[in-house]
C-alpha cells in the first residue's frame, strides 16, 4: 500500500487522492460477509426460536428496519468504521463529533456517537477537581481505562447487532497506549479506524470553547465562569503531561487519519482507505465555527398553492406578492449585513427574490422534489389517478419515488452540495420549496429519516438557523401575510390506513378497475424510474425548468387503444422487447409501447 499525505489549506482548490486498500478476507467476513449481508445476517441471528405473537410481530418490525438501514447504509461501506477523536479538552472534538454524526445520518448512514465523557459521569457522581485527571492518579487513570472498554463493547454492539455502520468514539485518546488498544479491538473485530486529531493553539478560541461550552457542563453545576475557568485549564495541563499527537512521519503513519490545524485553518490528510472516508474528509473540510446564520422560507404563495397543485411553474399570486415585499423589510430591519440570496430556477422563488433588490443566485439543485407523472395535479387527483401510487407514498413517504420523478432520498443526495456551501458560507438566506426545506430543517435539526417529510414549513414564514456549541438554535418569524396551507399531517398507519387510502381491505391490487386479492403489496416499495404505473393515464408530464414556458395542458383522457386481437397485441409486444434490447428503440414503438402493455395487462387480469 502506498501512503498517500496531503497539508491543506483551507483556501486552496485542491484534488483529494484516495487509497484503496482491499482489505484480506477474514474469518469473520466469509462468514458474516460485508455491508448489507452482514448487516442481514446480523438481524436475522436475532429472531428467536419461539416467541409470542406479540413480540413475534415487533421483532419482525425491528429486522425488517435494521434491514432496511443497512441496505441504504452498504451503497457507502464495505465494513464497519470507528472513527476516533483525537485532541486536548476545548479543541472541538464534540462538536466535531456530533456534526459529523448528523451529516452521515443524514445522507443515509447510520451513526451513532460514543462519549467517553458520558459514562464517566455516570460512573462517577460527583466530579470534584482536575485531580481526578492527573497522570499519578493511579485509581483515576484505572477507573478511566474501565469506562473505555466499557464503551468499546457497546460500539461493539451497535455495529454487530443495531445494523450500524459508523461508531464515533469521542473522548481525547491523547496516548499511543490508549489508541493501540482501540486498533487492536478493531483488528479483533474486522472493523476500520479513521482518527480526526484537533490540534489547536490559540488560547482566544480554547478560551471560547471553555466559556460557551464547558461553564454548562455537568461537571459544573452552580459554580461561576472564573472558577470553571480556572479548573478547566489545569485539567487541560494534566492531559497536556501525557498527550502523544499523531506522528505522520515515523509512529503513524500507516494509520487513516486527518489532523485539523486551528479550528480549519490547515489540514493534513494521510492514508485515505475508501469512500466513506474521503466524505468525512471533505465534510470535515467544509465546517467552520465561525458566527453565522441561515435564513430559510419558501417562496411566495403561488398560484398552484392557491389551486392545491403540486409541482409545476406557476408565478406568484397577488398574496405571494405581498410576502416579497414584507420579506424585503425585513431584510431592511434586521441589518443583515453580507447577505448572500439563494433561489431555485422556478419562477415563484426568482419573484420573491427580485423584490429585495439585491443580487441573487440560482441554483437548480434547489428546484422542488419532481414529482414526474403527477405534476400540476392536486393530491385528491393523484388518489383518484393513481390510488395505489398514493397509498404507497403513505406508506414510506421518504423512500417512495414518484413515477418518472424523485423521492426524498433522491433529494437529499441531490441537495448535499448545498449543505458543503452552507456550511462554508456567512450569512445567507435560502429561498427554496417546501420538500427542499424539509431536507434542508432535517439536517440542521438532527431529524430522523420518518419525520423529515412531514416536518411544517409554512408559507410566508422566516426561519432563522444558528449554530450553536452542541446543536443549532431556531427562530421563527411569521410575516403576518395569509396564505394557503399546503402540509399534510402524517397518514395513518396499519390495516386502517391501507383501506382508508385504497378503499380496499389490505391484500388487494386494483389493474384497469379489477381487483384482484391474490396479490400483496409489499409493506416498503422501493420505487424506480422504471416501475410501471397501474393507472390508465400514462401521460408524462415534464418538468418547466425554462421561464416563460406555459404549462402543458393535460389531456381530458386517455387516448383510445387501436383495435386488435390479443395475438397481435403479444406479437407486437415481443418484437417491441427485442428492438428495446439490441437497438435504440423507434419513435413508433416508443409511441406504442405502453398502449400494448397495458392491452396486454387487462387481457392477462
Amino acid at each position: 500500500m502506498i501512503q498517500q499525505s496531503l497539508v491543506l489549506n483551507r483556501d486552496a482548490d485542491l484534488i483529494l487522492p484516495v487509497t484503496r486498500a482491499r482489505r484480506p478476507q477474514t474469518g469473520r467476513d466469509r462468514k458474516a460477509g460485508h455491508g448489507s449481508d452482514r448487516c442481514g445476517m446480523a438481524a436475522r441471528q436475532q429472531r428467536p426460536a419461539a416467541a409470542s405473537d406479540g413480540s413475534a410481530e415487533a421483532k419482525r418490525t425491528d429486522l425488517r428496519v435494521n434491514e432496511k438501514k443497512c441496505s441504504w447504509a452498504s451503497y457507502m461501506t464495505n465494513s464497519p468504521t470507528v472513527i476516533v477523536m483525537i485532541g486536548l479538552p476545548a479543541r472541538g472534538k464534540t462538536y466535531m463529533s456530533k456534526k459529523l454524526t448528523r451529516y452521515l445520518n443524514w445522507i443515509g448512514v447510520p451513526t451513532k456517537v460514543f462519549n467517553l465523557g458520558v459514562y464517566r459521569r455516570e460512573a462517577v457522581q460527583s466530579y470534584k477537581s482536575y485531580d481526578f485527571f492527573r497522570h499519578d492518579n493511579k485509581e483515576a487513570m484505572q477507573i478511566r481505562k474501565q469506562f473505555a472498554l466499557v464503551a468499546l463493547e457497546d460500539v461493539k454492539a451497535y455495529l454487530d447487532e443495531e445494523a450500524g455502520q459508523i461508531a464515533v468514539f469521542d473522548a481525547t485518546n491523547t496516548t499511543r497506549e490508549r489508541r493501540e488498544l482501540i486498533l487492536n479491538f478493531a483488528k479483533d473485530n474486522s472493523y476500520k479506524v479513521f482518527f480526526v486529531e484537533s490540534i489547536c493553539d490559540d488560547p482566544d478560541v480554547i478560551a471560547t470553547n471553555i466559556l460557551d461550552v464547558k461553564v454548562s457542563s455537568p461537571d459544573y453545576p452552580e459554580r461561576d465562569r472564573e472558577s470553571v475557568m480556572e479548573d478547566f485549564l489545569k485539567r487541560i495541563e494534566c492531559y497536556k503531561v501525557t498527550y502523544q499527537p499523531l506522528d505522520p512521519d515515523e509512529h503513524d503513519n500507516n494509520l487513516s487519519f486527518i489532523q485539523v490545524i486551528n479550528v480549519g485553518r490547515r489540514f493534513l490528510v494521510n492514508r485515505v482507505q475508501d469512500y466513506i472516508q474521503s466524505k468525512i474528509v471533505y465534510y470535515l473540510m467544509n465546517i467552520h465555527v465561525h458566527s453565522h446564520s441561515i435564513y430559510l422560507c419558501r417562496h411566495g404563495e403561488s398560484h398552484y398553492n392557491v389551486e392545491g397543485r403540486i409541482g409545476g411553474d406557476s408565478e406568484l399570486s397577488e398574496r405571494g406578492k405581498q410576502f416579497s415585499a414584507a420579506l424585503k423589510g425585513f431584510v431592511e430591519e434586521h441589518h443583515l449585513s453580507d447577505l448572500k440570496v439563494w433561489t431555485s430556477q422556478l419562477r415563484r422563488t426568482i419573484q420573491t427574490a427580485e423584490e429585495l433588490g439585491v443580487p441573487y443566485e440560482q441554483w437548480k439543485i434547489l428546484n422542488e422534489i419532481d414529482a414526474g407523472v403527477c405534476e400540476e395535479m392536486s393530491y385528491e387527483l393523484i388518489k383518484e389517478t393513481y390510488p395505489e401510487e398514493f397509498a404507497m407514498r403513505d406508506q414510506d413517504k421518504y423512500h417512495y419515488r414518484y413515477p418518472g420523478g424523485e423521492s426524498y432520498q433522491d433529494l437529499v443526495q441531490r441537495l448535499e452540495p448545498v449543505i458543503m456551501e452552507l456550511e462554508r458560507q456567512g450569512n445567507v438566506l435560502v429561498i427554496c420549496h417546501q420538500a427542499v426545506m424539509r431536507c434542508l430543517l432535517a439536517y440542521f435539526l438532527d431529524k430522523s429519516a420518518d419525520d423529515l417529510p412531514y416536518l411544517k414549513c409554512p408559507l410566508h414564514t422566516v426561519l432563522k438557523l444558528t449554530p450553536v456549541a452542541y446543536g443549532c438554535k431556531v427562530d421563527m418569524f411569521d410575516l403576518k401575510v395569509e396564505a394557503v396551507n399546503t402540509h399534510r399531517d402524517r397518514p395513518l398507519t396499519g390495516r386502517d390506513a391501507t383501506k382508508v387510502s385504497t378503499g380496499f381491505e389490505p391484500g388487494t391490487l386494483r389493474f384497469m378497475n379489477k381487483v384482484s386479492t391474490d396479490a400483496v403489496p409489499p409493506a416498503f416499495l422501493r420505487r424506480n424510474s422504471f416501475t410501471p404505473l397501474s393507472s390508465q393515464d400514462q401521460i408524462k408530464r415534464p418538468r418547466l425548468y425554462s421561464m416563460g414556458n406555459p404549462p402543458q395542458a393535460r389531456m381530458s383522457q386517455a387516448p383510445a387503444l387501436p383495435s386488435m386481437q390479443f395475438s397481435e397485441v403479444s406479437e407486437g409486444l415481443c418484437k417491441l422487447f427485442q428492438c428495446s434490447r439490441h437497438r435504440r428503440m423507434c419513435s413508433e414503438l416508443k409511441k406504442h409501447r405502453k398502449r400494448l402493455f397495458s392491452t396486454w395487462m387487462y387481457h392477462q387480469f
